[in-house]
């Protein structure tokens, strides 16, 4: 699948604005990545260290902790990892949250549909 970029906001999560950043859409990425400069700009702090595996198998640690992210007018907590200051990642577990599903041909986010069934 290509990839694409899409316009979020990224802001603390004890509120405050939210800073509008272009991330590319990664769902082979379980969480999304913010560069640790910006996260740091907007008073976070990482709530601890983890390591992650790159795609070349190299293993590397980076800060973890919660974000408030904002897509389509909607915010929601998130986790993010706190990464160099080129990587702007918008991965699965934001994607989950916001219940939004990948259109890799329209190159654009869609929200999933939920249907309830009858108990």
């Amino acid at each position: 699948m290509g990839t694409f970029a899409v316009m979020i906001g990224v802001g603390h999560p004890g509120g405050g604005d939210l800073v509008p950043v272009s991330a590319t859409v990664d769902t082979g990425a379980a969480h999304s990545m913010m560069p640790e400069s910006l996260l740091r700009q907007l008073s976070m702090t990482p709530r601890e260290q983890a390591g992650y595996a790159l795609a070349d198998g190299q293993v590397v640690e980076y800060g973890y902790g919660m974000a408030r992210f904002g897509i389509d007018g909607r915010e929601w907590p998130c986790p993010v990892i706190f990464g160099p200051d080129d990587e702007y990642l918008l991965g699965a577990t934001t994607l989950e949250i916001f219940r939004l599903t990948v259109d890799p041909s329209g190159q654009r986010l869609l929200p999933v549909e939920y249907h309830a069934r009858p108990i």
